[in-house]
């Protein structure tokens, strides 16, 4: 081959090269931070954090890097909606129910007590009016919020004593997470808002008599049961718990739409593989728990009749005073109705079938 040929076909494959180049390569190197509400032992729901920065790196060749810090490292927990609001952490991961005292509507975008189950959630965020609602209502606080994890439906905690009926409740000191407490303040109890890092140290000097996490396999980290021995189930106030990714609304308009777009291709990337983590490890961590003598009981039902009266008054009442649950709360309830009706058809009497059956 001649040297003119050659210039020739290197000029061409150089231009091919450069049309097959990804675009994000030409964006700018960025470097966010992360304040996570979690502890970093808990790797399953600290842990889609690390999922989203990890797939955000990898999508831009390393271009945009995304540091997570635990709980505790930048800002308290319960202190990252003020970080993203005022621009100190460009984002942060977050149960949203952590945040109902600044406005309930936030416990609608992570859980509230006889809420949607994991699926119909993620079908109103990404399908139904949800994710509209959401934006609107988080622009409020200088936020862009994406559902980054869930961890479905959750057991209803760990007690000193059992719980037999509605008056078991009352006095009760039950460590229980944002917006349920509301609902067991009904109901008699002291609800109590403590970090996970905190819970079995508060159980095991008696400060509190019961607490709720999430599920077998992050209970069983946390020892849960080593210090109250009743495992109730089930979570009546977290059908399932959608954790949020709040960005910052100036440093996510920042961004290019390539970065934009890969960004919340990890934020769904998370949210499934969190949602999948607790769904294969529960089951063999239950498996332990049973093996160290914890009692499995399931809620009485006059206790999740009382539990979902209260609920649905508190609901009614926050109708009349806040125009924002309203707005929200309809659409939600709304959506969950015909939800209902259709697993009750498919998904809920396959279930209950195969649950009666020995695989």
């Amino acid at each position: 081959m001649d040297r003119r040929s050659m210039l020739k076909n290197a000029g061409i494959a150089g231009v091919l090269a450069a049309a097959a180049a990804p675009a994000v390569h030409a964006q700018p190197a960025l470097r966010w931070r992360i304040a996570s509400s979690f502890p970093k032992s808990l790797d399953t729901i600290y842990g889609a954090a690390d999922v989203f920065a990890q797939s955000v790196k990898a999508q831009t060749g390393g271009k945009f890097e995304i540091s997570v810090h635990q709980a505790g490292e930048l800002m308290p927990a319960f202190n990252v909606v003020d970080g993203v609001q005022n621009g100190s952490v460009e984002a942060a991961h977050t149960a949203p129910y952590y945040f109902f005292g600044k406005n309930e509507v936030f416990a609608i975008g992570g859980a509230i007590p006889f809420g949607m189950n994991s699926r119909q959630l993620t079908s109103w965020m990404v399908d139904g009016n949800g994710g509209k609602l959401m934006q609107e209502f988080y622009a409020k606080y200088n936020i862009v919020p994406l559902a980054c994890g869930n961890t479905g439906a959750q057991m209803g905690g760990w007690f000193r004593k059992e719980v037999k009926s509605t008056e078991d409740i009352k006095g009760l000191k039950f460590r229980v997470g944002g917006f349920a407490g509301k609902v067991i303040e009904r109901m008699g109890g002291v609800p109590q808002n403590i970090p996970a890092g905190e819970i079995y140290q508060s159980l095991e000097k008696g400060t509190i008599d019961a607490a709720e996490w999430i599920g077998p396999y992050d209970d069983l980290k946390l020892g849960l049961n080593k210090v109250a021995p009743f495992y109730y189930y089930p979570g009546w106030w977290e059908g399932s718990l959608n954790l949020s990714l709040y960005i910052n609304d100036k440093a996510f308009n920042s961004l290019s739409n390539e970065y934009k777009a890969i960004v919340r291709a990890a934020a769904m990337e998370a949210h499934v593989t969190c949602q999948a983590r607790y769904d294969s490890r529960n089951p063999g961590a239950l498996k332990q728990l049973v093996a160290a003598k914890a009692k499995v009981l399931p809620f009485p039902q006059q206790v999740l009749e009382a539990s979902f009266k209260s609920a649905m008054d508190l609901y009614a009442d926050l109708d009349k005073s806040n125009p924002d649950w309203k707005k929200i709360y309809a659409d939600y309830r709304n959506f969950q109705r015909d939800q209902v009706l259709w697993f009750r058809f498919a998904e809920g009497r396959f279930d209950n079938f195969m649950s009666t059956q020995k695989l």
